[in-house]
């Protein structure tokens, strides 16, 4: 294997660790707590807090399985029920508002994995929350996949910018600019292309074409 895959690899885990980091730990320190309350109130807001840590866990379970594994529930086609209900789950904690314009009909797998990473780096940089549309077009060639944000504020790091916007060589490999890595990756495998363009301080679009999969 070489270094840039394992490196891939190693940044991957990182992302994934430190996602799942804060939940996890949260419900730890919840049973901590749970174990010495014996007051009746506190033992019950240590309930409502290990359910949020519950819920917040398997949202990013579900979430990166299929945006970073195999998703071997599915075939070679996932529901984009399935997607919406994943990127609606990492952000149920940020107020934002998502548009989603993909209709029912089951996309492939690289599709789905491209516009859930796009949606993660997306979901990062909508820090004070934002609106979210997310469109996805079979073509008779190829898929069409563009994601679209408007927000007071997008902060989005540069490495990532210039990985999406240049190739995976263009910034810095790190657990931040994994998914932006993935998507280029995923994207040259399939005969593809990745885009993003910064329309205005207050917009930024991001997407991806994949040939040979209409």
């Amino acid at each position: 294997m070489s270094d840039d895959r394992v490196d891939f690899a190693s940044m991957l885990a990182s992302r994934l660790c430190h996602d799942l980091l804060s939940p996890v730990g949260a419900f730890a320190n919840g049973l901590e707590l749970l174990a010495d309350e014996k007051d009746p109130d506190m033992r019950a807001r240590c309930f409502e807090l290990l359910e949020q840590s519950a819920r917040t866990s398997a949202a990013k379970l579900k979430f990166f399985r299929l945006a970073f594994g195999s998703a071997g529930g599915f075939g070679e086609a996932v529901p984009p029920a399935e997607a919406r209900s994943a990127i609606e789950g990492i952000m149920a904690d940020r107020p934002i508002t998502l548009h989603w314009m993909i209709s029912d009909e089951p996309l492939p797998k690289p599709a789905v994995k491209i516009i859930l990473n796009l949606a993660l780096i997306l979901v990062d940089a909508l820090v004070r929350g934002g609106r979210l549309d997310i469109g996805c077009e079979k073509q008779a060639d190829g898929i069409e996949i563009a994601l679209h944000a408007e927000a007071e504020r997008i902060l989005v790091d540069k490495d990532v910018e210039r990985i999406l916007a240049e190739g995976e060589s263009a910034g810095a490999m790190s657990s931040r600019t994994a998914p932006a890595v993935l998507v280029q990756a995923v994207a040259e495998q399939n005969g593809g292309t990745v885009m993003l363009a910064r329309e205005t301080p207050t917009s930024l679009l991001v997407g991806a074409v994949l040939r040979g999969r209409g």
